[in-house]
């Protein structure tokens, strides 16, 4: 394993722990789907418990440190130069349908800059992480982003509605947490969304960029209504061009 900072370190043990309650309840969601009242509620207090171990986990290890979390909202601590942002499910709407495609993201913010993340897709056993300067992985490997400069032969990421005239190829996957990981690693070529919450994204930044990717710019102080533009280098100017209305 290359080397990671403690920090890092413990991000990845409050995952990997959190991880074992969200496979047992992704286990419980197919029998949850033929019951009269649905799964909904079931999979509101997987959010909640797979949230609360990671916080739990991240505040032994880092008593001071403020929390940014999708469920808690934020918790400014002794130390708020120093923040955690935390989603623990990303894909949930995929989770309460029992499609196999939803992850955990935690990413430390240092000031105003992102320096860790770390997006973990449990049922796949894909664990994706960036830190400052450091490269970009999955599970030891380092990943760089996709080579590709003929946007007809590229594939993007967005849950936007899309018109035809763009001639995009694209996928709408429901988990812009994933869907970053997947630019990092060079699945897709490039990722746009709008409406977006600050856990969406925040690991997926630093991935993107440890990777050799680009982002647009964003404003970590804002938590929701965030706008996301990512691609590799190779095609951001072509891409830039086809979503000018975006």
């Amino acid at each position: 394993m290359n080397s990671i900072s403690a920090n890092l370190n413990l991000m990845i043990k409050a995952c990997e722990k959190a991880s074992k309650v969200l496979i047992r309840d992704f286990g419980e969601i197919e029998k949850l789907q033929v019951s009269k009242k649905g799964p909904s509620d079931f999979v509101t207090n997987s959010d909640l418990k797979t949230e609360k171990i990671i916080i739990e986990e991240l505040t032994k290890g880092r008593p001071d440190y403020s929390i940014i979390s999708e469920e808690n909202g934020v918790k400014n601590n002794k130390d708020n130069k120093n923040t955690w942002i935390i989603d623990p499910i990303d894909g949930t709407i995929n989770f309460l349908h029992g499609i196999p495609h939803f992850a955990t993201s935690i990413a430390l913010k240092h000031n105003d800059e992102i320096i860790s993340g770390l997006i973990f897709d449990p049922i796949k056993d894909e664990m994706f992480y960036a830190e400052r300067n450091n490269g970009a992985f999955l599970n030891n490997k380092r990943i760089k982003v996709s080579k590709k400069n003929n946007i007809g032969e590229c594939l993007f990421a967005t849950s936007e509605l899309i018109d035809r005239k763009m001639e995009l190829s694209y996928r709408k996957s429901g988990s812009a947490a994933l869907d970053m990981a997947y630019i990092a690693c060079g699945r897709y070529d490039g990722y746009f969304q709008k409406n977006l919450n600050l856990w969406d994204i925040a690991a997926g930044l630093i991935l993107v960029k440890e990777a050799g990717g680009m982002t647009n710019k964003i404003d970590l102080n804002n938590h929701n209504c965030l706008k996301i533009i990512a691609s590799s280098p190779d095609i951001n100017e072509k891409l830039m061009n086809k979503i000018s209305n975006f």
